[in-house]
């Protein structure tokens, strides 16, 4: 919206500005948690809800991230395929993997498996082949998906990060920081689907080459495995997650938990068996206990006054104002008035429509969470051109589905008659293999005994039939690119012509059968 400007016209909001921007109780504000710690070379806890960091080591340093990458693949092919798409396994898929790499279900080339069940595979097996032919499915290529993983990472803020496959095989191109971990991560959940197949215990595949009954698959995740806590690894509320190793990655973990409606994240980089799943569960549980989460919307007073924000010439009144019901992150002993916070008005480029500024939160200097101010009557002017783009939208796919219906019919019309003219013009094949028409014999049988004159015959003939096939060819010439103009294959157009060939050959039969 331009320029930064942080103008206020009401001096009491001015007031209730630099009070919000001060402790407003007597005491001192707690320090934020720190006794705890990790023995990985990297790991983060964060809140997915406000987006708080809770605890951190090494977070904006890069590692080889192993099979943690799958969530990231999986995100991509849920936004991009349909679950009962087939997949189709190449031999590049399966094969062009790294040694020692594994294939846990013998898959082969030629398998043809569901996205879903590639899914499944994926996440709780690991598998790379589904990883990568999930990728040629949802791309045409690797490189290409490749190349959708890093777009994807881009819109979510990540900087620190690179990917150069869909499996997590090691690259020397493919690095993550434990911060852009927990973002990815964080998204991915965000995502019913991945979800789902990402916190399923136990599943079964159907059936591939080399096994032709099925197979049951189990959850790798041990934190995820554990069902008390009589195992060392439960961890109350853990849900979702993905295990990843290689031989330079060393150990990684991504764990997702929720208690009490809160949900946090915890990513593992650079760890080492069996401990990466001590130090996820250590994190997670001092993230729920050392910290809350407090409403904005419910304890924020900043637009329940008699004030009006002015940003370069516009007026808002605050009863056309209303907050984003998100929330903050605190230390469990602190108060939502201990948290610093300041008005923006230069937004990110993808900030929602409607949103006119965004109040910041700040605790010890530590970013702990934002909510958006909307603009409740940009709002409804915005829900009204929406409906109206749709409903043109709607008016204009209905138009174009009868004009291309239309030249379907045209299409098939003409197609018809000219294979009924070239079936009439087509010359009979005799015991020989050629049979000329009647006119040719006559012909033939007149000039009988000059070689000249058979010559031209057939010469004749073979001109004829020539021209025929370049007629023919042009029309389906013709025919490709009229189809290609209304969104259509040829092989849907040759499948819809025989379909109703079909149909007036059955309807055909029933009106002889009345004669």
């Amino acid at each position: 919206m331009g320029p930064l400007v942080k103008r206020m016209t009401s001096f009491f909001l001015c007031a209730a500005m630099a009070l919000g921007g001060s402790p407003m109780t007597a005491y001192a504000r707690p320090d934020w948690p720190s006794d705890t710690g990790i023995m990985a070379e990297a790991g983060i806890v964060m809140d997915m809800d406000s987006g708080t960091i809770l605890f951190g080591q090494n977070i904006h340093v890069a590692y080889a991230p192993a099979s943690i990458t799958k969530l990231l693949t999986a995100l991509v092919v849920v936004e991009n395929s349909s679950l009962d798409d087939v997949v189709i396994f190449s031999h590049d898929a399966v094969y062009n993997v790294e040694a020692g790499s594994g294939n846990k279900l013998a898959l082969e080339e030629g398998d043809q498996i569901s996205v879903k069940d590639c899914l499944y595979m994926m996440m709780l097996l690991s598998s790379n082949q589904s990883a990568n032919a999930l990728a040629e499915h949802v791309a045409g290529s690797r490189e290409e998906f490749v190349n959708m993983m890093n777009e994807r990472i881009a819109r979510l803020g990540c900087k620190e990060s690179h990917f150069a496959n869909p499996s997590g095989l090691n690259d020397t191109e493919q690095y993550v920081t434990a911060y852009d971990m927990a973002l990815i991560s964080a998204a991915a959940f965000d995502n019913e689907t991945v979800l789902e197949i990402s916190s399923t215990r136990r599943y079964t595949v159907g059936p591939t080459i080399n096994n032709p009954e099925g197979a049951n698959i189990s959850m790798e995740h041990q934190i995820l495995r554990a069902e008390n806590s009589s195992n060392q690894f439960y961890c109350e509320g853990a849900t979702a997650g993905k295990t990843g190793y290689t031989s330079i990655a060393g150990n990684t973990l991504v764990t997702y938990a929720k208690r009490d409606g809160r949900n946090l994240v915890s990513v593992i980089l650079k760890g080492t068996k069996p401990q990466y799943y001590l130090d996820a569960k250590t994190i997670l549980n001092f993230g729920f206990a050392s910290f809350k989460n407090e409403s904005v919307p419910d304890s924020e007073n900043l637009l329940t006054q008699e004030t009006q924000l002015e940003h370069e010439g516009t007026t808002y009144p605050s009863s056309r104002l209303r907050l984003e019901d998100s929330v903050i992150s605190l230390p469990a002993g602190a108060q939502f008035s201990d948290a610093d916070r300041s008005l923006v008005w230069e937004m990110p480029g993808d900030h929602p429509e409607g949103a006119v500024a965004m109040v910041q939160y700040s605790y010890n200097e530590r970013k702990v969470g934002s909510a958006y101010i909307y603009d409740t009557q940009l709002e409804a002017e915005l829900a009204a051109a929406q409906a109206s783009r749709e409903a043109e939208e709607a008016s204009r796919e209905a138009a174009e589905r009868e004009a291309a219906q239309k030249e379907l019919d045209g299409l098939e019309t003409e197609e018809e008659t000219a294979e009924d003219r070239d079936q009439e013009k087509k010359p009979e094949d005799s015991e020989s293999g050629f049979r000329l028409g009647e006119n040719q014999i006559l012909i033939l049988a007149a000039a009988a005994g000059v070689m000249s004159v058979a010559a031209a015959g057939v010469f004749v003939v073979v001109r004829r039939r020539r021209r025929e096939r370049l007629a023919r060819e042009l029309r389906r010439q013709r025919r490709r690119r009229r189809l290609e103009e209304i969104g259509f294959s040829e092989e849907d157009f040759e499948q819809m012509v025989r379909s109703r060939q079909e149909k007036r050959r059955s309807q055909g039969k029933k009106e002889n059968e009345y004669e």
